[in-house]
Formats: structure tokens, C-alpha cells, sequence
């Protein structure tokens, strides 16, 4: 038989060489079951109401559903490495997938907002675990020359779920109840956990490194994250540092920065090793992960606020609209595979970027009558360039690290892509408030007594109440008023897009400062180029 160069990373096998097929069952079973983690981060986005109504929860306490899961998720990511090591990935993948499943019972059971509150934290505690080890998977069982068809795969799973999230959720809860949110995962979840026992066996289990676990290493990245996340979240709401709560956290979320980055620092065999970042490209692709996070979650939180808010559309009718960005995500992914072979990757990327900031540009122009079609062509640019980013982003930044880094280098690779959500969210929800106040400040200035265009707009409106006498006025400027508010806030989205537009034009600079990662050839390792 013919063979080509050996890859030495794949136990001197032939690249060309078929992987096992039990490994791709294994793999795809855990490609699944993170598809499952990150689809609930978003599924109960656009039914909250209905969780607040069936829960008889307050505004504040409902949005402790999506905060908890978040908040659990960031801390279990970066340290699912360590676990993965110390455990094995079978048995840890294992776990998380029960886990999950069963927390999703519970999450549907729930009766009031606290119980849901807390099996929203441990779903996502536990969830947030099945993430990083389809990464550090896909880049240890799979040689280079198979990249191709595996970063794609992870890439589309990764973006595609948060983005069907509302539409997902906003059609079980429209055709079902909210309960289904949650008992939608059962099933699934069952048949992850079984194949993940069965069939995973990439790796063996080094229980030295439970003896050895830094509980205060944890407290620390737990105080630190979890206060990051919490004020990112919450800001906003609770008009940032004027709130006791936001200055708490913060000093909380000081204090564990320093206890967590002492720990990774100064122990030999610390819970988030720290040292990937000293590799150029993946430092660099963490911080383009970040970016992605920011267009990713920023997005799909946009887009359904402006469709809610503006154009008064339902759960289900946000779904249906947003569905072209998955749509355009799915169909460019083998595409995106295919040009990852053959062109260099930074030209990929600036690609995608210069795609992303033309929709983000192109939605700066929004108004109120927005619909479908006006929102086609940017939602289209998104879903298309997502793809064209993630697939050499992942490569750049996880391709070139040696195996032994992978799992701990694949948590902290996926949480800049959550904490880039999270700051994006912070910034976005900021961005909103203050540029409204902005826009209905200079429209007051412009809609004032005594200008001729404002007083027959205000006498014309008042004829329509003219049955209710001495009130047609009163109601003529309420409703004048209403209007000024709702411009302000399209003028603020307009704002928002704009600002996103500048951060993904900057990003294609920002790639030129990339090494040339090696081409992934069949073999993978040998001769150099």
C-alpha cells in the first residue's frame, strides 16, 4: 500500500489513514452534546415571559435565569481541563452529560424562580464542562490533513447554536409550554451520556492531580469570574457603579483576580495553565475568539430587542426572521472547510471580518420600518462570514500548540469567546441606554413650542382625539412623545452597529500581525515548507 510522509503525532500511522470509526461516533457524540450546552445558553431568551409568567417571578428575578446559567458556565470552562486530565475524557464527558441532563429535568420541574434559579447554576456548571473537550478532541485524535472537515463541524456548532437559540426556544415554548425548553435535552442527553461511556477512549486518567487540586486556585477563579460576570450582566440594570451590589462585586472580582492569577502563576501543576498565551497565534486567536463573542452574542441580543421593541414582533416571528443567519451558517460551512486547505488563513479571516463590519455597516442604516427583507442581506453577511472567521481562528489558535497544552488550552480558548459575549452584551445594553437619552435630548430640542413643523405635526395629531375635547391635546403630545422615544432608541441601534462595524474593520488589521501557521498537508508533520 502507498503511503505518504508519517504524521509522528498520530503514533507513526499514515495521515491519509481512516480514523477509527468509533472515534468519529465518540467525537460526533461529543460534538453533540456541546451543541446541547451552548443551544441553552440562548433556547430561554426569547421566552422569558412565559417562564415569568408560569413561575410568578419579577423582572429582576427572571433574568437570574439566563445570568445563573452564565455565570455557572464561565467558571466550569477554563477549569474542565484539569478535570478532563485528572478523570480521563470519557468519565469527565460522561458526568457532564448526565449531569446536564438531569439538571434539565429539574429545570422543567422547577415551581418557583429560586429552584430555578439554582438548576439553571448547576446546568450550566456542569454543561459548561462538555465545551472545551470537543476542541481539545478534534485537535488530538484528528492528523491536520482532516482539519479541514472537523473545524468546520466544531466552528458551525459553536456559532449555529447560540444563533437558533430564540428560534428554537421561541418554537417549543409558542407549540408547547416553556417546560419543553428543558425536556427537550432529555433524550439527547441520554443517548450523549451513553455513547460518551461507550465509546470515548483518547486518552487515560492521571488521578495524581485530584490529590493535588488548588481549592484556592478555584476560589480565586470562582470569586474572579463569577464577579466578572455577574457586574457585566447586571451593569447595566443596575446603573453600574451608582449600585452597592456592582461595587461588592467588583472588589470581589479584584481580590479573586489576584488570588487566581497568583495560583496560575506560582504552582507547578496549577487549574488553568496560563503559559498557551505565550504562543503568538494562540494569544492572538484568543483575542479574535473574543471578538467573535462580542458579534456573536451581541447580535443575536440585537436583533430580537430591535424586532420586540420596534416592530412589536413575538417569540416565534423573531425566530422565523432570524433564521437566515443559521441558514447562511450551515451552507457556508463545507465551504469554509474547503477554502481552509487551500488559502492562507489570515486571508480567510480578513475575509470574514471585512464581511462582518459591511452587514454591521449596512444595518447602521435602520429605521423603524425594518422588516425581513431590509434585514436579509446583513443577516445573510453574518451567517456566511461567522463561518469564514471561526474555522481559521479555531486552526490559528488551537492547530499549532502541542498536545499536552490542548485541554487546558481549549477551556481558556472558549471562555474569551463567553466573556467576549458578556462584555459585549454590557457594552451593547450601555451603548442603547445612553445614546437614547443622547437622541431624545436633540429631538426635544427639535420638537419644542413655537416651531412652526412641530406645532402642525402636534395640532394634526390632536385631531384625531378631537372626540375626546379638552384631552385630544394632552393625548396629541403623549403620543408625539412616544414617537420621539421610539426614534431615539432605532437612532441608538444605528449607534450600536456603527460600533461594532468599527471593531470588526480594526479586526481586519489586526490579522496581518498573525505568524503564517504550517499548511496542513496529508502528513501532517514531516518535511518543512
Amino acid at each position: 500500500m502507498a503511503t505518504a510522509t508519517l504524521n509522528p503525532g498520530a503514533g507513526a500511522k499514515p495521515a491519509e489513514d481512516a480514523i477509527p470509526l468509533r472515534r468519529i461516533f465518540a467525537f460526533m457524540a461529543m460534538v453533540f452534546g456541546m451543541f446541547m450546552a451552548i443551544l441553552d445558553i440562548q433556547i430561554v431568551s426569547a421566552s422569558l415571559a412565559e417562564i415569568q409568567a408560569g413561575l410568578s417571578a419579577s423582572s429582576d428575578e427572571i433574568a437570574w435565569v439566563q445570568t445563573a446559567y452564565l455565570i455557572a458556565e464561565v467558571i466550569m470552562i477554563p477549569l474542565s481541563g484539569y478535570l478532563s486530565r485528572a478523570l480521563s475524557t470519557r468519565v469527565f464527558f460522561s458526568i457532564a452529560a448526565a449531569g446536564f441532563t438531569i439538571s434539565s429535568v429539574l429545570c422543567a420541574q422547577a415551581s418557583s424562580i429560586n429552584e430555578m434559579i439554582l438548576w439553571r447554576a448547576v446546568q450550566g456548571f456542569i454543561g459548561g464542562g462538555m465545551i472545551p473537550g470537543v476542541f481539545a478532541a478534534a485537535f488530538t485524535i484528528f492528523p491536520p490533513s482532516k482539519r479541514p472537515v472537523v473545524s468546520p463541524l466544531i466552528g458551525l456548532v459553536a456559532t449555529l447554536a447560540p444563533t437558533i437559540g430564540p428560534t428554537v426556544g421561541g418554537y417549543l415554548s409558542h407549540a408547547f409550554s416553556w417546560h419543553w425548553l428543558f425536556l427537550v435535552n432529555v433524550v439527547p442527553g441520554i443517548g450523549v451520556t451513553i455513547a460518551a461511556w461507550t465509546l470515548i477512549d483518547f486518552d487515560k486518567p492521571d488521578h495524581s492531580l485530584i490529590k493535588r487540586f488548588d481549592w484556592l486556585g478555584l476560589a480565586g477563579m470562582a470569586a474572579f469570574l463569577g464577579s466578572l460576570e455577574y457586574v457585566l450582566e447586571e451593569g447595566t440594570r443596575l446603573d453600574w457603579f451608582q449600585s452597592h451590589e456592582i461595587m461588592f462585586f467588583s472588589v470581589v472580582m479584584v481580590f479573586g483576580a489576584v488570588l487566581f492569577f497568583w495560583r496560575a502563576l506560582t504552582r507547578d501543576d496549577p487549574l488553568v495553565d496560563l503559559y498557551a498565551f505565550r504562543n503568538r497565534n494562540f494569544a492572538f486567536g484568543s483575542l479574535f475568539s473574543f471578538c467573535m463573542g462580542i458579534g456573536l452574542y451581541g447580535l443575536t441580543y440585537l436583533y430580537p430587542v430591535y424586532l420586540g421593541r420596534i416592530r412589536g414582533y413575538d417569540a416565534l416571528m423573531i425566530g422565523e426572521t432570524m433564521f437566515v443567519t443559521g441558514l447562511c451558517m450551515f451552507f457556508t460551512a463545507p465551504i469554509a472547510g474547503r477554502l481552509s486547505a487551500k488559502l492562507d488563513p489570515r486571508i480567510m479571516m480578513m475575509i470574514g471580518f471585512g464581511g462582518f463590519a459591511l452587514g454591521t455597516w449596512i444595518a447602521s442604516g435602520i429605521t423603524s420600518d425594518w422588516d425581513f427583507y431590509e434585514l436579509l442581506l446583513p443577516q445573510v453577511l453574518r451567517g456566511c462570514s461567522l463561518m469564514l472567521c471561526m474555522v481559521p481562528i479555531n486552526n490559528i489558535a488551537l492547530g499549532s500548540l502541542p498536545p499536552q497544552q490542548l485541554k487546558n488550552a481549549s477551556g481558556l480558548y472558549n471562555l474569551t469567546r463567553n466573556l467576549g459575549g458578556a462584555v459585549g452584551l454590557a457594552i451593547i445594553n450601555t451603548m442603547l441606554n445612553t445614546r437614547t437619552d443622547l437622541h431624545i435630548t436633540r429631538l426635544h430640542e427639535m420638537v419644542v413650542a413655537g416651531r412652526q413643523v412641530a406645532e402642525e405635526a402636534i395640532a394634526n395629531t390632536a385631531q384625531r382625539f378631537i372626540d375626546y375635547g379638552d384631552a385630544a391635546q394632552t393625548m396629541a403630545l403623549a403620543l408625539v412623545n412616544q414617537r420621539v422615544h421610539k426614534q431615539a432608541l432605532v437612532m441608538a441601534f444605528g449607534d450600536v452597529f456603527i460600533g461594532l462595524t468599527a471593531i470588526f474593520g480594526s479586526l481586519v488589521l489586526m490579522s496581518l500581525f498573525l505568524s503564517k501557521p504550517p499548511k496542513p498537508v496529508a502528513g501532517g508533520g514531516g518535511g518543512g515548507h
